[in-house]
Formats: structure tokens, sequence, C-alpha cells
């Protein structure tokens, strides 16, 4: 069985990505504070909190599916702020490719989990 949520190679990328994107923003400009700068925070720092969840709740298959799918539609939402941030020129290309990269890893991590739910629930019974 998992030990913990954030054993997860997973979490910890989206983690990883979410303080990156925290520190990146700060240099944001400061009448995007209240926009881009606060969507692409909470997006990124979504990831994290739906895998903690579905972990909490990793026996009820559907709600453990249900809560990974919200995980994969905030990394989605990230890539979106992600691609403002490059065409407003808050980042530049090295940095938009890396995270995108990151971001894209992710999503396909999410989407293991999403196809094989199994492989992640441990050997909880299904409810």
């Amino acid at each position: 069985m998992l030990g913990n949520y954030k054993d997860l190679s997973v979490y910890r990328k989206a983690f990883n990505q979410a303080v990156d994107i925290f520190r990146i923003s700060g240099n944001f400009p400061k009448d995007e504070k209240y926009s881009l700068t606060d969507q692409i925070r909470r997006s990124s720092r979504s990831v994290c909190a739906n895998l903690g969840e579905a972990y909490r709740k990793r026996q009820y298959e559907s709600y453990f599916i249900s809560k990974v799918s919200d995980a994969d539609m905030e990394n989605t939402e990230t890539e979106i702020w992600l691609d403002f941030s490059l065409e407003f020129n808050f980042i530049d290309m090295e940095i938009y490719a890396d995270m995108v990269q990151n971001n894209r890893e992710i999503g396909r991590l999410l989407n293991h989990m999403l196809q094989h739910p199994e492989k992640y629930r441990g050997t909880m019974k299904t409810k």
C-alpha cells in the first residue's frame, strides 16, 4: 500500500512546479496581482491539494478518480496561464519551455493514475 501521497512522484513534481511558479510569478507586474498571478498560483497549488484529497479517499474509486481528474484539470489550467505569461513577456522562452515540459510530465503521470487507479489505491476495497 502507498505510504503517503507525498511519496508519489507526481505529487513531488507538482509541488516543485507550484513552488517554482510562486517564485517566478513574484516578478509579474503588480497590476496582474489579482488576475494572472493569483490564478497561476492557485491552479498549480490545487494540483497538489487534489492529489492529497484523492489519496485520503482512495478507498472509494469514483472519488479517487474524480479528485485525480480535478488535479489534471488544474494542471491544464496552469499550462494555459503559462501560455499567457509567455505571451505577455512575463517569462522568457527558456523558463516557459522548462515549466511546460514539467507540466506535461505531471499530466502524463495524472493520466496514468486515471487509467490505472488500482495501482494507486493500494489494497483497499472499492465501495
